[in-house]
């Protein structure tokens, strides 16, 4: 087995905020290879918040967000399992990162479930006329049409967005890293996003 340093482990935790002992597992794993502990941990904390999905978050807080000049404003609900956790610094932390990515991105739907299914059939119809008219195979119309919704789902759901703060993750991912992390549901309710001039 690979010797791995407590300074590694040390390194590792930092980055991910994972316990100690799964610091050390993760490294053991991949033979001290930081890059693929980093992932393999990744992967452990989606796996685990995909679990705890299914419980009931009721508790949390509201969030606001004013950006500098007063135009851009943002109210976003966070949700958690308990007043507890609800009051960590990680979770108002995640709070105020979520606002700020609402402020600068200006997201439409939480999730891809909240798009309105005429709205999604509006869409497809809009990128498949426009490949038709390039004069694009009918035969591969739909798979890029699909890819171009994905795109679209991005863009206009809070949830697949890039995280403006790290872009090698979604909001998705940064928020299975906090439920890992505090070992509750955690789960954005709803948002608004208001701009001065903007009705």
């Amino acid at each position: 087995m690979t010797e791995i340093s407590a300074q590694s482990v040390k390194q590792l935790r930092n980055i991910t905020g994972a316990g100690m002992m799964a610091c050390k597992k993760a490294l053991q794993e991949t033979q001290g290879n930081m890059e693929k502990a980093i992932l393999k941990l990744r992967e452990k904390g989606l796996a685990e918040a995909q679990k705890k999905t299914s419980r009931i978050a009721k508790e949390g807080k509201i969030g606001s967000y004013i950006h500098f000049g007063g135009k851009v404003g943002v109210l976003l609900e966070l949700n958690c399992e308990t007043d507890f956790v609800a009051g960590t610094d990680e979770f108002n932390t995640l709070l105020k990162d979520l606002t700020m990515q609402v402020a600068a991105m200006s997201p439409l739907y939480v999730k891809i479930e909240d798009v309105p299914q005429d709205i999604i059939e509006k869409e497809k119809s809009f990128f498949k006329e426009q490949l038709l008219k390039e004069k694009k195979p009918p035969q591969i119309v739909e798979k890029i049409a699909e890819g171009k919704m994905s795109k679209y789902f991005k863009q206009t759901c809070l949830l697949e967005q890039t995280f403006i703060k790290d872009e090698k993750i979604t909001i998705k991912e940064h928020i299975a890293h906090h439920i890992s992390k505090l070992g509750e549901n955690i789960s954005v309710q709803r948002f608004a996003h208001f701009k001065v001039g903007e009705l």
